[in-house]
């Protein structure tokens, strides 16, 4: 996927090749996120709690002069990780991807200890020309 390439200022205007594997992608994209967030007044720190600013952002983001009217893909990607990412630290568990797979970022999931936690086409809705994957965290 070459996360980096869509999010790093390119060398002398060429994207660099990135040989990075789906999974260190969701790390640096997950990174990414957070120091995003927390520098435009959201608190990303990998808790329960920060999912509600994650929401928060969808809320005041996802109009046409928000953050993602631009780079939708890659920062529903990034999102993506962090959720991933919290409930792996909260509950425990490792991520599911395939390198292999054209649309690996679209299949990509989270395999917790007590199950499974995906985010695939099926999850997905569409309303307002906005398209949003639904995740729900469970206690275990």
């Amino acid at each position: 996927m070459g996360f980096l390439n869509k999010i790093l200022k390119k060398d002398n205007g060429n994207k660099k090749k990135s040989n990075n594997t789906l999974e260190e992608d969701i790390h640096l994209a997950s990174d990414w996120v957070v120091k995003a967030l927390n520098s435009s007044g959201y608190k990303a720190d990998y808790s329960l709690e920060s999912m509600k600013e994650i929401d928060r952002f969808f809320d005041e983001q996802s109009g046409e002069t928000g953050l993602l009217s631009k780079n939708r893909g890659t920062i529903l990607f990034s999102l993506a990780s962090y959720i991933g990412e919290t409930a792996i630290k909260l509950y425990g568990g490792e991520w599911i991807t395939d390198d292999s797979d054209p649309q690996g970022e679209i299949n990509i999931s989270v395999k917790l200890r007590n199950g499974r936690v995906n985010c695939d086409k099926e999850l997905f809705a569409t309303e307002g020309g906005v398209t949003e994957c639904h995740a729900v965290f469970l206690r275990p």
